[in-house]
């Protein structure tokens, strides 16, 4: 909030305070986010962990009944429009104001209520150290303490180095984001899952269910990386290329994503009952099913959308409809990989590493946003891009198409414009148009499905007996 109180005046000092909000944000999450989810999944005794899918289901509705009040809350207080239709685009500031406002409250009422809710039916507090929990707790063999050697850390230290390295050397771009963040995402991911296995206290089973969570973290990053362009690409295309008319109310394009989070927010319990109800009956699927399923609902998604702005070309207005049937399926796909996702961890995760592998887990949910960031930028042209040549005397799709020479002049007055004079590329091929955008990600997570689908009743093995 004062950073955006200031970028107007003097954006040095907003950069500055800007990044240290972020690095002030990804600290305390990174608290917050592995604790709070080891805390549920520590609700249930081992006997009772089969009812942990319901659990982190109930538990990610109060999650995205928060994203849906953010959702709601935002656009009206921070993307606003004076009487004569101009954005104010000072106002987003107020959305961060909002934000922490609500941080605060929930801080305030955690600290007041937690001694009363955040115990065990026994009124035992959770989220304590793993030595303080009863024997009865633990698998037969199970150590109640890590070990990692001096030598072990030191590799780890080597490891994270040598594999920052590597990834800042083969990662392109101009930015402290692609070239300092993603590398350390992805060397912190691998240095952390390896420190876990160097663990000398690791039984068979143990090492064999980290595995598991290791192999399924992997695919969560396809799912990710296709879920989150609605932050990014599909707010554009929300913005610039769709009928925002919802029951006479032209819907501002920031809140298109508000549909995610109420989708949730309804169907979280019937998906919580309907787990419940085929576990009750023995026909409860096993998690890496269930997250295999959520891939291929997203894919089905992302092929219903791309078939519907096939024909659409560079000045057609899709139906919001359309993008509400998107986020219907990726929702029903969201509610199936990621809250299973986070029960996995905590039904496989040895106690004393819980809050390890849910760190594990949550670098490879920050994998798959970096992905996401990367494939957000091969978006083709929107409709906004050929009215503004146009505009400006310039046939964009005629320069896109190659079957015009575009003049010095024109390339300038592109690049002020912020309009590429050359279509995207992903792994070596032209993307020339929406559908071939979005037919990247059918492809990226029905291949992931597919492959997770295959692999089943091998990860099946390897959890030996856990569902």
């Amino acid at each position: 909030f004062v950073s955006a109180s200031t970028f107007g005046s003097s954006l040095g000092t907003a950069t500055t305070i800007m990044w240290t909000a972020l690095g002030i944000i990804i600290f305390g999450n990174g608290f917050f986010k592995p604790n709070i989810s080891s805390m549920v999944g520590s609700l249930y005794p081992k006997q009772e962990k089969s009812k942990l899918d319901s659990a982190f289901t109930i538990f990610y509705m109060g999650i995205n009944i928060g994203a849906f009040l953010g959702q709601f809350i935002c656009p009206f207080v921070g993307d606003v429009k004076d009487s004569g239709g101009i954005r104010d685009i000072h106002a987003f500031k107020w959305g961060f104001l909002a934000a922490a406002i609500a941080m605060l409250i929930g801080t305030v009422l955690f600290y007041i209520l937690k001694n009363k809710y955040v115990v065990t039916p026994e009124g035992k507090p959770i989220g304590g150290l793993p030595s303080g929990h009863d024997t009865g707790d633990y698998e037969e063999g199970e150590s109640q303490k890590a070990h990692f050697s001096p030598l072990s850390l030191g590799l780890a230290v080597v490891a994270f180095i040598g594999l920052f390295s590597i990834f800042h050397y083969f990662t392109d771009g101009d930015n402290v984001v692609k070239t300092i963040i993603y590398p350390i995402i992805y060397a912190s991911g691998l240095t952390l899952a390896g420190l876990i296995l160097s663990d000398k206290t690791l039984t068979k089973v143990e090492t064999q269910r980290i595995w598991v969570i290791y192999i399924v973290s992997f695919f969560v990053i396809f799912f990710w990386a296709a879920f989150e362009q609605a932050g990014s690409s599909l707010t554009f295309i929300a913005d610039n290329q769709t009928d925002r008319n919802f029951f006479g109310w032209n819907m501002p394009p920031s809140m298109v994503q508000i549909f995610n989070g109420l989708f949730v927010v309804i169907f979280a319990v019937p998906f919580s009952i309907l787990w419940d109800k085929l576990r009750n009956a023995g026909k409860e699927p096993t998690s890496p099913f269930k997250q295999a399923t959520g891939l291929m609902l997203i894919a089905i998604s992302y092929f219903i959308i791309a078939h519907s702005v096939k024909d659409l070309g560079n000045n057609g207005l899709l139906a919001i409809y359309w993008l509400i049937l998107l986020y219907l399926i990726q929702t029903f796909g969201e509610l199936c990989l990621s809250p299973i996702g986070l029960s996995l961890v905590g039904k496989l995760a040895p106690k004393r590493f819980a809050s390890l592998a849910y760190g594990v887990f949550f670098i490879s949910n920050a994998a798959g946003y970096a992905l996401s960031g990367t494939l957000g930028s091969i978006l083709p042209a929107t409709g906004d891009k050929f009215n503004k040549a146009k505009e400006l005397g310039i046939d964009l799709q005629a320069i896109l198409d190659k079957t015009v020479t575009p003049t010095a002049e024109q390339l300038k007055l592109l690049a002020d414009n912020q309009i590429s004079a050359q279509n995207p590329v992903f792994a070596g091929f032209e993307i020339h148009n929406l559908y071939e955008f979005f037919m990247v990600f059918v492809v990226l997570c029905g291949i992931a499905s597919i492959v997770l689908f295959l692999l089943t009743p091998v990860l099946k093995k390897m959890m030996h007996g856990v569902k």
